[in-house]
């Protein structure tokens, strides 16, 4: 289906003056002449409901993240704001603390600020959309899938955990814990699941239960977790982290407790933001954080320029970075 950013190149011009152009604001006769006959050479009309709501909005949209001291959603604001700055339009950045008020309390504020669209990582699988899609406003789900019909932009998680586990099975180690972030979070779910087909398949281990715990996607969190699996009467001889800074509480622990690669193994989904260890010692399964945001920036312009097609979900794939170090 044609979009603004089709019509935008065949005329020559941003996908913000594409956008001008069909909402009535002020634009040069000549860029109009031009938009209208691109529009009229590839069949693009836009969406009259869209166009409605759009004259009364702001060139503003609303990213809404759970932790803003994550690199991992920083970079991906990075990829939202680049896109939407290059189209004419302004970024506010909303912090929610992976909580569901706080995260209610910008979504009503993006309505009070007639802000065009908001872009959000949910802080939990309860997270209403109700207020904002009431008002025709485009939304798209990023990084978490939602129970809403809207655009999203996720991770392939479940081969993500496979990838990070097999990688671990590939260079010798046989007893493999996993540790997630809250088990309301299908991030976490799904990699956990990837880890347990991988071992499952691999038939290394039978008690794949015992090594599996879910916490935050915070240093803290996985530092307890961590200390919990050293303590059982057979602790595991690796980890897979389930985001970055589950792996950086996790080679904390470790490497409190003198235990290094290849001691012990260690694969993350997601790039380490810091640590003590060498790049080269664990496996990353790297996530495309910024070309997350870029698609999702993309695709909320469309939906504000008036792209009316059934919503849509795009799967990116992580990149596996795999550890030098293997088990002896």
């Amino acid at each position: 289906m044609t979009t603004i950013y089709d019509v935008a190149e065949r005329a020559g011009v941003s996908p913000a003056t594409v956008s001008r152009v069909f909402n009535g604001t002020s634009v040069s006769a000549e860029k109009v002449a031009a938009v209208r006959k691109a529009a009229a050479d590839l069949n693009f009309t836009p969406n009259r409901t869209a166009r409605s709501l759009r004259t009364q909005s702001s060139e503003v949209i609303a990213l809404v993240i759970p932790d803003i001291e994550n690199p991992y959603f920083t970079e991906m604001a990075r990829g939202v704001e680049d896109v939407a700055s290059e189209a004419g339009f302004s970024v506010v950045l909303c912090n929610s603390d992976s909580q569901t008020e706080k995260e209610a309390t910008y979504l009503q504020i993006a309505i009070a600020e007639h802000m065009s669209g908001v872009i959000i990582a949910t802080a939990s699988e309860t997270t209403s959309l109700d207020s904002i899609l009431s008002t025709g406003r485009p939304v798209v789900a990023v990084d978490r899938a939602t129970r809403y019909d809207v655009d999203g932009v996720v991770i392939a998680n479940r081969a993500a955990g496979i990838a990070a586990t097999e990688s671990l099975i590939e260079a010798g180690y046989r007893r493999i814990a996993y540790i997630g972030g809250p088990e309301d979070i299908d991030t976490a779910v799904d990699r956990a699941a990837g880890w347990r087909a991988a071992l499952a398949a691999a038939e290394t281990q039978t008690d794949i239960g015992a090594l599996q715990r879910f916490a935050t996607f915070r240093v803290d969190g996985a530092r307890a977790a961590m200390e919990e699996l050293l303590a059982l009467p057979e602790p595991p001889d690796a980890v897979v982290a389930g985001n970055n800074l589950i792996g950086v509480g996790a080679i904390q622990v470790l490497t409190e407790r003198g235990l290094t690669p290849p001691q012990i193994g260690v694969a993350v989904v997601g790039s380490l933001p810091f640590t003590t260890l060498s790049p080269t010692a664990v496996t990353m399964v790297r996530l495309p954080a910024r070309h997350m945001g870029v698609t999702a920036a993309r695709m909320l312009l469309e939906r504000i320029g008036g792209d009316a097609q059934p919503a849509r979900t795009v799967v990116l794939r992580g990149d596996v970075q795999h550890a030098s170090a293997v088990r002896v």
